[in-house]
Order: structure tokens, then C-alpha cells, then sequence
């Protein structure tokens, strides 16, 4: 027999934080692009959603875009970041992305004594190839974050790791997660077969471990949908392609590039799991986008992940988790869920055990409201 699923149903987010009201002024500084439905990202989503959760609950909210590689900024990029800065009166709000800010320490630094500086940081920098690259980074970031009035962190994970590695003060760092939106259940499909991947093609988000991991269950019935942009790495995309191809998995994967809107809802739809690989991650904003819609995830226990995808009320995970880069535990963790009819619905159930603690994105602006709040007074 099939396996019984929940009729469809909206997340109920956890007890509403009411807004304190903010009637300030806040200038926020965000990479070009945030809204450019080709280029994706968890950062993106929760600029964008911020921006506007503040306006919602008071704040004047002054946005500006500086395009430029970041974070890695060419002379023109810094040079439009100064002149934006420039033009922000004597001690107003700036709230900074940190892929700008981090790496911009001759141009904030010296305005952070003007300027009440608070910097959003999605992902820590220095995590480069090259140990000189990985200090100078870390010498940019620690004297941008430094001289910050407050620090938002995506996540407790991200939180204690800027603490430790910059000795930064406790009381100035704060933790703002991701929200998500309500979403009906996915339905499901009785053999728990349909995968999907939903993340940039890129080394960091590990499809390569991913796929030799598919390699050692091709006995199993599977298919996987990947979703995410392909233009950030394309060398690395060919080389996922040839690799399916010689592991005889070329026509049960699929990459389809970025899907925002009713198509993401729809692959999402059509899945059984979260499947996720990721070498680094701060939080994982698609693990509550799964979970939102009774989806269990498959995925690494790296960075925030974990936090991310928390447990239900029985305190059991409504996932599973293996080390990064471990392609055999990750081929063990798949070769479980579609092999164990038992695991499947255990895994289920505590999937919409945590829907119903997600947070909506209006408790994420509260959070935020009130660091820019205590910044402002």
C-alpha cells in the first residue's frame, strides 16, 4: 500500500512577534542584481524580503544597489561604493550586505565613526584557495565587523564562528534567520523516489558528491531534478556532466537552470526529498523551503544545516544528515530512504512536525528592526 500523506494544509508560523515600531531611517547597501530572477540566491531572497519587511513595519527605507563583482570588487565597484556611502548624512542607519562590506574596509572603516554601520553577514569570507588569500580576507573582514555598531548573523552557527575567529564583542553580534512562506504539502509519491537538489551547480553546493552518491544506488528507482543557476561555474557544470554520463546516470538527472515562482513551486511539488550535498552552508534557506512543504531532506551536516533543519516535537530530525564530501555515507543515507518504507513515513512525519514551527519572514524584520532600533537610539 501507499503511504498515507496529510491533506494539504498552510505553514502556521510559530507565536507572531509583535513589531516594535521604528519610524528611523535606514539606508541599506546590496549587491546589483538581487532582483534579477536569473540569478538566484538564499542572500538575494532575504535582502530583498528585509528591504521590504521593513518598510512594512515603519522604517524609511533607502536602498541602494552598487553593481561590481562582489566580493571581489574591481576599482570601479569601490570607487561607486564610496561615492554611495559619501552621500549618506552624519549618523544615519546603514545597513550593509556583507558580501560588500567585508571586503570594503579602506572605504567603511573610516565612516563607521560618521555612520551608526551595521553589516548583514550571510556568508563569512576567507574560505579561499590560497592561505595569503584566506588571511587578507580575514584581515578585511575582522576590521570591517570590528568597527560595525551591530553585526546580523543568519544564523547562531554563523554567530559563533565570527566570534570566535574575530574576538568580536557578544553583545554586538545578532542572529536574524531566514523566514519562509507558507506553502501547501507536497503529496508525495509512494515509492519516495522523486529527488531534488535545489542550489547554484557550483563546488560548494557539492553536486559532484551528490552525483557519485546517485552513482551507487542506480539498482534503486530514482530520478533528480537539479535546480539552480548554471553560469557561476560553467567548467564545473561540464564537468558534473561528463561525470553522469560516465557513471551511467546521464538520463536520471536533470539540470534545469534557476526557478523562481510557480515553477520552483512546482519542482518542489513533484518531490519526495530534499536532496543537498553542500561542503559549506551558513543556514540553508531551501532545507525550510522543503520543510514547509512536509519535505524530509537529505543533507550534509555542515555550518548552520543543522540549525536549519532542526526537529520535530518528538525531537526526532525530519531528515537525515552525513559529513560533507562523503559520497559512500551520502549513497547509504539515499540507499535508506528508498529502501525503508518505515523510514520514509518516520521521516515524513517529523518533516510536518516542524512545519509547523517555521517562522514567517515578518519575524525575521522584527529581529532586524530591533538591531537597527538599538543602533539608531
Amino acid at each position: 500500500m501507499g503511504e498515507l500523506r496529510a491533506a494539504p494544509q498552510a505553514v502556521t508560523p510559530v507565536t507572531p512577534v509583535t513589531p516594535v515600531p521604528a519610524m528611523n531611517a535606514v539606508h541599506i547597501i546590496v549587491p546589483d542584481g538581487i532582483d534579477d530572477p536569473v540569478r538566484p540566491s538564499g542572500g538575494n531572497a532575504y535582502d530583498r524580503r528585509i528591504c521590504g519587511g521593513l518598510a512594512a513595519i515603519g522604517w524609511s527605507v533607502h536602498q541602494r544597489s552598487v553593481p561590481g563583482c562582489w566580493p571581489w570588487p574591481d576599482a570601479a565597484a569601490c570607487a561607486t561604493l564610496t561615492a554611495v556611502i559619501a552621500g549618506i548624512p552624519d549618523g544615519a542607519v546603514v545597513l550593509v550586505d556583507g558580501l560588500i562590506a567585508s571586503t570594503a574596509p579602506d572605504v567603511l572603516v573610516p565612516q563607521a565613526r560618521r555612520l551608526r554601520l551595521v553589516v548583514l553577514v550571510h556568508m563569512p569570507l576567507g574560505a579561499g584557495p590560497a592561505a595569503d588569500e584566506v588571511a587578507d580576507s580575514r584581515t578585511r573582514e575582522r576590521a570591517v565587523l570590528s568597527a560595525a555598531a551591530a553585526v546580523v548573523t543568519t544564523s547562531s552557527w554563523t554567530r559563533r564562528l565570527l566570534l570566535d575567529r574575530y574576538a568580536l564583542r557578544p553583545n554586538q553580534v545578532h542572529v536574524a534567520e531566514p523566514g519562509v512562506d507558507a506553502a501547501d504539502l507536497s503529496p508525495g509519491t509512494a515509492a519516495g523516489g522523486e529527488l531534488l537538489c535545489v542550489a547554484a551547480v557550483t563546488p560548494q553546493k557539492g553536486h559532484d558528491v551528490l552525483f557519485a552518491a546517485l552513482a551507487g544506488v542506480t539498482d534503486l528507482q530514482w530520478r533528480c531534478v537539479c535546480v539552480g543557476t548554471l553560469k557561476r561555474d560553467p567548467s564545473f557544470v561540464d564537468r558534473l556532466g561528463r561525470q553522469a554520463r560516465e557513471d551511467g546516470i546521464g538520463d536520471r538527472v536533470r539540470l534545469t537552470g534557476p526557478r523562481t515562482g510557480a515553477d520552483l513551486d512546482a519542482a518542489y511539488a513533484a518531490a519526495d526529498v530534499l536532496a543537498l550535498a553542500s561542503r559549506a552552508e551558513t543556514y540553508g534557506m531551501v532545507v525550510t523551503e522543503a520543510l514547509a512543504r512536509g519535505l524530509p531532506v537529505i543533507a550534509t551536516a555542515v555550518g548552520g544545516l543543522p540549525e536549519a533543519l532542526g526537529r520535530g516535537a518528538d525531537g526526532n530530525r525530519p531528515g537525515l544528515l552525513v559529513p560533507p564530501g562523503d559520497s559512500a555515507a551520502f549513497a547509504a543515507a539515499l540507499r535508506g530512504w528508498l529502501g525503508d518504507t518505515d523510514l520514509r513515513r518516520r521521516l515524513r512525519q517529523a518533516a510536518g512536525q516542524r512545519r509547523a514551527t517555521l517562522s514567517g519572514w515578518s519575524a525575521t524584520s522584527v529581529r532586524i528592526s530591533r538591531v537597527l532600533a538599538e543602533v539608531a537610539a
